[in-house]
């Protein structure tokens, strides 16, 4: 089973403003792309399962590894990125032809939450240049499964 969609976004809204710092996951005071992701999980599914280990800015630029796709896959529910819909954690390549390195939660078919360098966590359009980007699509878990 997997989370309601609108408690995802619920808490997902509540890190809106948060500024942007690399590595951080701490609502209000800072996160990355992927502390946003942490810090909804630990609102709605509790203890993350996993520690995250230190990671560079430029972590995704070399091999061919799909580590955060990897890493969501042990704890997430993965779908079809076509069928993602709000709710869903989505992974984006930002490089053609790069790994998967920035994370966004899907809030309505055309928006979406994410921590982004300098503007920190936003929700904005899922325009046709950022959709094009979507990777892979996860689903949160249930927290009573």
């Amino acid at each position: 089973m997997t989370a309601d969609p609108a408690i995802v976004i619920a808490a997902a809204r509540e890190w809106l403003g948060t500024p942007y710092h690399d590595q951080a996951s701490t609502i209000g005071a800072g996160c990355d792309c992927l502390g946003l992701a942490r810090g909804v999980w630990r609102q709605i599914v509790g203890r993350e399962p996993t520690e995250i280990p230190p990671y560079g800015r430029g972590w995704g630029e070399v091999g061919q590894r799909e580590v955060l796709a990897e890493g969501a896959r042990q704890w997430m529910l993965e779908i079809d990125p076509l069928e993602a819909g709000p709710g869903a954690a989505v992974l984006f390549r930002m490089r053609e032809n790069g790994i998967a390195k920035h994370v966004g939660i899907l809030t309505g078919p055309d928006s979406f939450i994410h921590s982004y360098e300098r503007l920190g966590v936003i929700e904005q359009p899922l325009t046709t240049a950022w959709r094009r980007r979507i990777a892979f699509a996860f689903l949160y878990p249930n927290p009573d499964t």
